[in-house]
């Protein structure tokens, strides 16, 4: 009866490619999510999913490897770096994209360059937000599955898990509540409920963590943005507090999975390490609202640029979220922008559209937001100026003075129309979780698995 099935805990992307790879191995498999529907934050990935060795890659002739991967994400990762976890991730990055277009018949062949990446792998298709395609084309393939007679799989909804039954040191199941009632699931157990970044109150795991979160590098006066200040010589400010931003999380982000492994004698990596993103969407309609939408950083990718609200710079766009968001705070002048010049918004008109029609972003000639922001047309023009002579030479650091390399959809100008969007730094990924090695085995504070 133990080992008749396996249980998967949490619905996003991560727990349905779980419970397809429990079939494609000739398994039976149970997916429990709390909330009434799956998907969770998988759904609402903007951007796309990163992958090097990819045949999307190869058909674009995009000369990225693991390797380059490997290295990317370690220095990205800085003091955090964990060398077997970063390896297991992008040596089968490449194969697991393939596997999402051959399994499921999913589009991944349009690529763009994000922030802190050396090639083009961040992965989507042609429309749709690609969280969604990618997360929606998987859970109706395993409800397809779930419906089939004598099927092998099954889900779950409202359905929380509150313990994991064990014997000895051995996780042999769960048990869950769903309306008023408890039930038991047994088998070996997988853990994918995600993050906690919508929990928000005094007892929470994102509370115990926000002092040890302000000292991290990213931080500081010597990190890359905190250097930066010299450029215009503003004076250094701390962060805020962690618990005083607003959040990309839905409500079911409250670390549930996080404290059940705990329970069960498991150790933790990292919590601390909860990422900000830079371009959260200011809605003028409500514009202190806790949860908000993100501006997918394709936006930036595909040439947009983010500006204070005198119409200056003061980043280099394409830098870690980390970065970006410490600049925001540096500056101080906002509301910051997001701006995509025309030639940037027709290679990613999908998602303008979509902000445009969710009231997030506008499109406005270069006088119209010149005047929405109280500046002179002028001072947008001097602002692109400066900012299409660093794209002719990169290297040269007296014109290119935030050291961006990367420059897409060149050049801005002030006659050109602009799709427009509030932004400002949000919680977005909670980096740290539930200790596990390079097998998805959990691990206890001594290193050893808890089978």
């Amino acid at each position: 009866e133990i080992m008749s099935q396996v249980i998967v805990v949490g619905g996003g992307l991560s727990g349905m490619s779980a419970a397809h790879t429990v079939l494609e191995h000739g398994g039976k498999v149970v997916v429990i999510d709390k909330s009434p529907f799956c998907g969770g934050n998988s759904t609402k990935a903007t951007s796309g999913i990163n992958a090097a060795g990819s045949r999307s890659q190869r058909i674009l002739g995009i000369p990225d490897t693991p390797e380059i991967f490997e290295a990317d994400t370690t220095n990205s990762a800085a003091e955090g770096a964990r060398p077997e976890l970063i390896k297991a991730l992008t040596h089968q990055s490449g194969p697991a994209v393939d596997w999402l277009a051959d399994r499921f018949g999913l589009d991944v062949s349009v690529i763009a360059r994000l922030a802190a990446h050396s090639h083009p792998r961040t992965h989507r298709g042609k429309e749709r937000f690609p969280g969604m395609a990618l997360t929606y084309g998987l859970m109706e393939a395993l409800d397809a599955e779930a419906q089939k007679p004598n099927a092998k799989a099954r889900v779950i909804n409202k359905a929380k898990v509150f313990e994991l039954i064990r014997n000895g040191d051995e996780v042999i199941g769960v048990k869950y509540e769903k309306d008023g009632k408890t039930y038991t699931e047994m088998g070996p157990t997988i853990i994918t409920t995600g993050g906690f970044g919508a929990d928000f109150t005094p007892d929470s795991l994102l509370s115990s963590i926000q002092e040890k979160w302000r000292t991290m590098e990213a931080w500081q006066k010597t990190s890359r943005a905190g250097t930066q200040n010299a450029v215009t010589g503003i004076p250094f400010k701390e962060v805020p507090g962690l618990l005083s931003l607003p959040t990309t999380n839905g409500p079911h982000c409250t670390g549930d999975g996080v404290k059940l492994a705990i329970g069960a004698g498991a150790t933790v990596y990292d919590l601390h390490a909860v990422q900000v993103h830079p371009t959260g969407l200011i809605d003028p309609a409500d514009p202190d609202n806790k949860v908000k939408f993100l501006a997918a950083e394709a936006l930036r990718g595909s040439g947009g640029i983010v500006i204070n609200n005198k119409g200056e710079k003061f980043c280099d766009d394409l830098g870690k979220r980390d970065y970006v968001t410490m600049r925001m705070w540096q500056d101080g002048n906002t509301p910051h922008r997001l701006i995509l010049n025309s030639k940037a918004r027709d290679l990613i008109s999908w998602h303008c559209e979509h902000y445009q029609g969710r009231g997030l972003m506008k499109q406005m000639t270069g006088a119209e937001l010149a005047k929405e922001m109280g500046i002179p047309l002028t001072k947008l023009k001097e602002t692109f100026a400066e900012y299409n002579e660093a794209s002719k030479n990169p290297e040269d650091t007296k014109k290119n003075k935030w050291g961006k390399k990367f420059f897409h959809s060149m050049p801005y100008s002030e006659t050109d129309t602009f799709m427009v969007a509030q932004i400002c730094p949000v919680i977005h990924y909670c980096m740290g979780g539930v200790a596990a090695n390079q097998y998805s085995e959990v691990l206890t504070e001594k290193g050893s698995a808890i089978p």
